[in-house]
């Protein structure tokens, strides 16, 4: 869906608080693509408010009155989808804000700060470029109570292709919007004894990186930590690399921050940590490219297969945005094309092998 001057985003806000679903309204009103057409006070009303209206995002409150924000969110996911977008008071309240993605929000962003606060300015427009890109996102009903959208079952590959025998020593994991629930998943499907690292890059609102890293470890049971320079990576724990630092590999299998400028618009950005990985490691890589808007990624997912290593791209069906990875598959990046679990699967048993 694109949206032009004569065609503005329709926004219904979910807010139990006036003063907030005011400033709310205000804020998103104030930019040119962007009409309020609605302001529910609890989720009762905001689930009747997206039946009538059938805006193009959602934004939510999670703590309301009568109906929450999760439940919210779950029955209108089952009944009239929408992209949801959760604005969050407190980013270190991990659980709620990422229990809301499992209910089938799209994105969490910080509430905006106040006119007069330092903040303001990068805070308000964070929420405005969210609600914008999740504009673009094609959402689909969930099913009720299964918390996963309904897709068809993928054929997982017969073999893999033809290789040289080369251990497998780290996995390499990029994703953006649809990320945090693909890598519960991937996750939550390896051995418990996984015989190699895994970095990851997920694109993510700054100030909820530490919140994601914990329920990611609590959601998946996989041991999961925010990346440290200079740390060495270890068999069996996920890094997930931090706020404005790109994240790659030192030549003693450490792990590298750097505040070196953007790459696709993005620090940390997954092509940074591909790069990295292909010329520390080589064939001895698996790259995992998952759901995500944009192409970070996509082309040195290419070079690391081009290099020996294992590369695999999150399907279609399963994906929430399938930029990043169909992408990769559009220039033959990538050995395998599946969902998350069969990803985990076949990387389980691909690693052992190895």
């Amino acid at each position: 869906m694109s949206f032009t001057a004569h065609r503005k985003i329709q926004v219904l806000i979910v807010e139990d608080s006036a003063v907030v679903a005011e400033f709310s309204t205000h804020l998103l009103n104030s930019d040119p693509r962007i009409e309020v057409v609605a302001v529910a006070r609890d989720g009762a009303e905001g689930l009747e408010a997206a039946r009538r209206y059938r805006p193009d995002v959602i934004t939510m409150d999670l703590h309301m009155p009568r109906l929450d924000g999760f439940e919210a969110t779950r029955q209108i996911m089952e009944i009239c989808p929408a992209p949801i977008v959760v604005v969050s008071a407190n980013s270190h309240e991990a659980a709620n804000n990422f229990r809301a993605m499992e209910a089938g929000a799209l994105a969490v962003v910080a509430r905006p700060e106040g006119r007069g606060h330092s903040n303001h300015a990068s805070s308000a427009e964070e929420l405005l470029n969210t609600v914008k890109l999740m504009s673009e996102v094609k959402v689909v009903r969930r099913w009720a109570r299964s918390g996963i959208s309904r897709t068809s079952n993928a054929a997982a590959p017969l073999s893999a292709p033809a290789r040289a025998h080369v251990p497998i020593e780290t996995v390499v994991i990029g994703a953006s919007t649809g990320g945090p629930l693909a890598l519960k998943t991937l996750l939550g499907e390896l051995p418990k004894n996984f015989p190699a690292g895994i970095l990851i890059v997920q694109h993510m609102t700054p100030g909820f990186t530490p919140g994601f890293v914990e329920w990611l470890g609590k959601s998946s049971g996989f041991p999961v930590k925010l990346a440290v320079h200079g740390e060495p990576i270890r068999s069996g724990i996920a890094y997930v690399a931090p706020d404005g630092s790109h994240m790659g590999l030192g030549l003693a299998r450490t792990i590298i921050l750097s505040d070196a400028p953007p790459e696709n618009r993005m620090r940390p950005s997954v092509a940074h940590l591909f790069r990295s990985a292909g010329v520390v490691l080589g064939a001895k890589t698996a790259g995992v490219l998952l759901t995500g808007m944009g192409r970070d990624g996509a082309e040195e997912l290419k070079t690391l297969k081009e290099g020996g290593a294992l590369t695999f791209a999150q399907d279609e069906e399963s994906s929430v945005v399938h930029g990043m990875p169909g992408y990769a598959i559009s220039l033959g990046a990538a050995s395998f094309v599946l969902p998350p679990e069969e990803i985990s699967r076949l990387l389980g048993s691909l690693v052992r092998k190895s």
